[in-house]
């Protein structure tokens, strides 16, 4: 494999094995790799990515904990069977047109979130309510130090739908946290203050037992995002 497949790590956001992993689940994206077909070995990696083989050596392992490598002993690392399942278990991030799929997603966490952002309101406790609002103390700390603040946002989410109480719930997961991660990385930060102010206009409703003022507050915190991802969508389509 030559060395143009790979970019060198660069975003100094993710610590470098993270940067490592992505840079290796896009060239399995890209070049369509299947189950079975070989990776370089660990010193070319090295190489290409530009990173030491411990680097390559600590991505390879978060590649397999997710299902997307496996080792062979003797004989190297390869695509894994099934490759994404279980950290993506809906293979989400190996679908075609990722903006599309953006767009999708919100059309199904806009008729489930809102109701779920009400059942919240309804069963949440005094220890869900401290911690949705310590969630968004963080998120806001993260976006005005300009640090990534995703994985604060998907935990905020996820303890929403853990409040509710309801066994099925946290099987739908997935759809909101992949989601999550997609929206950030789609869009810009000129959603970043409203997010920080929805954020809190939901947990305010969750806490004061609100399920209608919570299940709105939901409905216009995604539909920033659906506008955003809609933008974006119509400028893409206006390129040649």
């Amino acid at each position: 494999m030559a060395e143009t497949m790979f970019e060198t790590v660069k975003d100094r956001e993710l610590p470098l094995a993270e940067q490592a992993a992505e840079q290796i689940s896009q060239l399995i994206i890209e070049r369509q790799l299947r189950h079975g077909e070989k990776l370089p070995n660990e010193f070319d990696l090295a190489q290409q990515l530009n990173v030491g083989r411990g680097t390559v050596r600590e991505a390879v392992k978060l590649l397999v904990a997710r299902n997307v490598l496996e080792i062979r002993r003797g004989r190297g690392t390869f695509v894994a069977q099934q490759t994404g399942v279980i950290h993506d278990p809906l293979g989400f991030a190996y679908m075609p047109d990722q903006l599309r799929l953006a767009h999708e997603l919100l059309d199904i966490r806009l008729n489930m979130e809102p109701w779920v952002a009400s059942l919240a309101a309804r069963h949440a406790t005094p220890e869900d309510v401290a911690e949705l609002r310590t969630l968004c103390a963080e998120i806001e700390a993260l976006i005005q130090a300009g640090e990534n603040h995703l994985h604060r946002d998907e935990a905020l989410h996820v303890r929403i739908a853990r409040c509710t109480q309801n066994r099925v719930v946290p099987k739908l997961l997935p759809v909101i946290t992949y989601s999550v991660q997609l929206f950030g990385r789609l869009n810009d930060e000129r959603i970043y203050e409203e997010t920080i102010r929805t954020h809190r206009q939901i947990v305010d409703a969750i806490d004061r037992r609100d399920p209608e003022g919570a299940s709105e507050a939901m409905r216009i915190h995604l539909a920033g995002n659906q506008l955003s991802i809609t933008e974006q969508e119509q400028l893409r389509d206006r390129q040649p």
